[in-house]
């Protein structure tokens, strides 16, 4: 039975008052006696439960909800494709990471055209060895290779889907991705439409990670004074980018430069931007 404390009555016939308990209860619980704290305790720890629960599924969700104008992934072959035994020689280092993507710079390879498609993987090998060979890189510098095709190959090793840093751009190399068209696109050259669609899908998918608008300008720091800028100087450049926008070269060529704004507005659509 319980006491009551001196000087405290309880009107016959009323209710007990509701206690109402925060999400600090703890500190009311040690006010309460008994039974009260215990219950007290246990009310806490189920909010606490609820709201850690609910926390997990926003978090979730959130990862499941595809980010504003972003692009599906399009087909990517491997690099397990192209790097075949002795390809990579053994020493590749581990790759190295940014934060995110924010601008894609667009080259050609300065090999020859009229190749064919099935013999890309050995064309990928080559350029994988004349850069790590004569130039001394340690990987291929390109994060991604196109083929006249169309089809998209992986380059440098690290994951399609991570922010790899790449190779390709003396001074903006950090929050940017490399692709390359595999061809000379000098003036007067074809440019195959299934090449430069394949090139938009790629840029919008990679933008829109970041949630980056292809059509717009962004900003960028210079790494390297071999650039177009001293180093330590922020840049303001195309999100998507030919090469010589960043370094003194007429890479990509003068024929796919002339084609990047189309791929602009179609890599635009794709993230489903008017």
């Amino acid at each position: 039975m319980r006491v009551l404390k001196r000087g405290m009555r309880r009107r016959r016939g009323a209710r007990p008052r509701a206690v109402h308990i925060p999400g600090a209860a703890v500190t009311l619980a040690g006010c309460l006696p008994g039974l009260a704290a215990v219950m007290a305790l246990a009310l806490c720890a189920n909010a606490v439960d609820r709201s850690a629960t609910a926390a997990r599924e926003a978090r979730t969700l959130a990862a499941r909800v595809p980010a504003p104008h972003s692009a599906p992934r399009p087909p990517v072959v491997p690099r397990s494709f192209w790097a075949e035994g002795s390809a990579t020689g053994g020493k590749q280092p581990p790759p190295r990471y940014d934060d995110s993507v924010v601008a894609v710079f667009v080259h050609h390879t300065d090999t020859p055209n009229g190749y064919r498609c099935a013999d890309v993987p050995q064309i990928i090998r080559d350029l994988y060895a004349g850069q790590t060979g004569a130039r001394d890189f340690d990987d291929i510098g390109y994060n991604f290779l196109v083929d006249r095709c169309g089809t998209i190959y992986e380059g440098r090793a690290g994951g399609v889907d991570r922010p790899v840093t790449g190779a390709h751009t003396v001074g903006f190399n950090h929050r940017t991705a490399g692709i390359a068209a595999i061809g000379t696109f000098t003036e007067g050259a074809e440019v195959p439409r299934v090449m430069t669609d394949a090139i938009a899908a790629l840029a919008a998918w990679k933008l829109g990670m970041s949630g980056t608008d292809p059509h717009t300008q962004v900003r960028l720091v210079s790494s390297s004074s071999l650039s177009r800028f001293a180093a330590g100087t922020p840049a303001t450049l195309p999100a998507l980018a030919g090469h010589g926008d960043g370094y003194m070269t007429s890479c990509p060529g003068a024929a796919l430069t002339a084609r990047l704004p189309e791929i602009r507005d179609l890599a635009a659509r794709l993230q489903g931007r008017p």
